[in-house]
C-alpha cells in the first residue's frame, strides 16, 4: 500500500510538471494479450495447457517521462525516468527489483553536439542494435529462445556512467561503465559495455560486447544473471569475470521485407557445478536445473524477416537456436523456437498482432515462450493482443 501510495505521488508530481515546462514529455505503452501455452510446468510436477491475460507480450506496458532543457551553445541537460507495470493486475512491474519505482530507467545528463553522457540506470548497446533483430518485431515473444540472456531484451545496470557519440555519417559508438561501489574492491560487482552500429539507408549494422564481474552482496549468492544489476555475487570469486556478452547483427530492408540475422555468444565462467549447488540451484545432472541462465557457455542464433504486405499489415517469422554447455555435463544442450505472426495497425499508436511460436528443447529444461514447459520437449504458444502507445 505504501508503495503504491508513493508510486502515485511522484506520478502526479511529474504531471504537475509536465503541465508546467513543455520540455517535458509523459509517454508510455499498454501491451496486453490472451495467450495459450501447452505443457506449461504445474505445481503438482506435470504439465498442462494454460490460458492468461499477460501485460507486455511484445513490449512491456510503462510510463514515462523525459524531457531536456536547453543550457545555450548547443547544450542540453536531459533526463529520462520510465516504470513498467502489469497491464493484466495494475501492479507495479518490479518483480525482479523489489521496492524499485523507476525500474525501466532511471538517467540524468548532458547532451550536445559531442554526443549524450548518462549516469544511473541504463541499458547497454545491446538493447539498441536490437532493432536489427527479431526484438523489434516480436519483443518479448522470443526472450526465452535466447535474446533475454544475451541482453537483446535490454538488460539493465545500476550505478552506471555512458557516452553514447553523437551520429557521425551513419556511425554511432557506445561506451558503458558499471561501478561495484564496493569499499577497497574496485574489480567487486564492476561492469562495462563497449558497442557501435552503422546505418547507411537500407542496412544496418551493430555490435556490442559486455561483461560483469562478481560482487559481493550478501543479499543474493546466486552466480545467474540478476536482471536490473550489473553484478554477480559470489563472495569466494569476488572480482572475477562472472558474464561476458558478444552481440552481432545485421538487417537490411529489400523493398517491402526487412530480413536480419544475429549472433550472440555468453560466457559465464563461474556458472560451474561446486557453485551453483553452493548458491542452491542444485546439480546439472537434473534436467530442470539445465536453464539456460545457469550454462557456462551459449551460442545464440537468429534469422527472420518482417514483410510489410500493406502499409498498415505486417507479416513477421523469425528462427532462434541456442546451443548451450553446461559445467560436467557431456551433452550440448539445444533450443529452438520458430515464431510467426501478424501486426495490423489500426493507427499510429494503436496496433492488433496475433503471435505463433514452436519450442523445441533437448537436454535442456524448455523455458516455454512464456512460462516453462518443465520437460525438455517442445511446447506451443499463441497470443492474440493489443497494443497502445501515448
Amino acid at each position: 500500500m505504501k508503495k503504491s501510495l508513493l508510486a502515485l505521488a511522484v506520478l502526479g508530481a511529474f504531471a504537475g510538471a509536465a503541465q508546467a515546462q513543455s520540455s517535458v514529455t509523459i509517454y508510455g505503452i499498454i501491451d496486453t494479450g490472451v495467450v495459450y501455452q501447452s505443457k506449461v510446468a504445474t505445481a503438482t510436477g506435470g504439465t498442462g495447457s494454460k490460458f492468461s491475460v499477460n501485460s507486455g507480450v511484445i513490449q512491456g506496458s510503462r510510463i514515462g517521462f523525459k524531457g531536456a532543457e536547453d543550457l545555450g551553445g548547443g547544450l542540453s541537460a536531459v533526463f529520462n525516468l520510465e516504470a513498467g507495470f502489469s497491464n493484466d493486475t495494475g501492479a507495479l512491474d518490479d518483480s525482479k527489483t523489489s521496492n524499485t519505482l523507476f525500474r525501466r530507467k532511471s538517467v540524468v545528463g548532458l547532451a550536445g553536439n559531442f554526443g549524450t553522457v548518462l549516469l544511473g540506470r541504463q541499458t547497454d548497446f545491446a538493447d539498441t542494435i536490437s532493432a536489427y533483430t527479431s526484438v523489434k518485431d516480436f519483443g518479448g515473444w522470443t526472450s526465452n529462445s535466447g535474446s533475454g540472456l544475451d541482453r537483446l531484451q535490454g538488460t539493465r545496470t545500476n550505478n552506471s556512467v555512458s557516452y553514447t557519440t553523437a551520429n557521425l555519417n551513419g556511425f554511432t559508438g557506445n561506451l558503458m561503465y558499471g561501478f561495484g561501489e564496493t569499499a577497497g574492491q574496485t574489480s567487486a560487482g564492476q561492469a562495462f559495455g563497449i558497442g557501435g552500429k552503422y546505418d547507411n539507408g537500407p542496412l544496418g549494422l551493430g555490435i556490442n560486447y559486455y561483461q560483469s564481474k562478481a560482487g559481493t552482496t550478501p543479499a543474493d549468492t546466486s552466480l545467474l544473471a540478476a536482471t536490473g544489476t550489473n553484478q554477480y555475487t559470489n563472495g569466494n570469486s569476488t572480482g572475477s569475470s562472472a558474464q561476458k556478452v558478444l552481440n552481432v547483427a545485421a538487417s537490411y530492408q529489400f523493398g517491402p521485407a526487412r530480413v536480419y540475422g544475429n549472433y550472440s555468444r555468453v560466457k559465464q565462467d563461474l556458472n560451474t557445478q561446486a557453485n551453483l549447488t553452493a548458491a542452491g540451484v542444485g546439480s546439472l545432472s537434473t534436467l530442470s536445473n539445465r536453464t539456460l541462465a545457469a550454462s557456462k557457455k551459449a551460442d545464440i542464433y537468429e534469422i527472420g524477416t518482417a514483410y510489410s504486405l500493406t502499409p498498415s499489415l505486417n507479416l513477421l517469422a523469425a528462427v532462434d537456436h541456442t546451443r548451450a554447455d553446461f559445467d560436467g555435463v557431456p551433452n550440448k544442450a539445444k533450443l529452438t523456437q520458430v515464431s510467426l505472426g501478424t501486426d495490423y495497425w489500426l493507427s499510429k499508436r494503436t496496433d492488433l498482432y496475433a503471435l505463433l511460436a514452436y519450442t523445441k528443447a533437448s537436454d535442456l529444461a524448455n523455458p516455454g515462450v512464456s512460462n516453462s514447459s518443465g520437460t525438455d520437449g517442445n511446447q506451443g504458444a499463441v497470443a492474440v493482443g493489443i497494443r497502445h502507445k501515448f
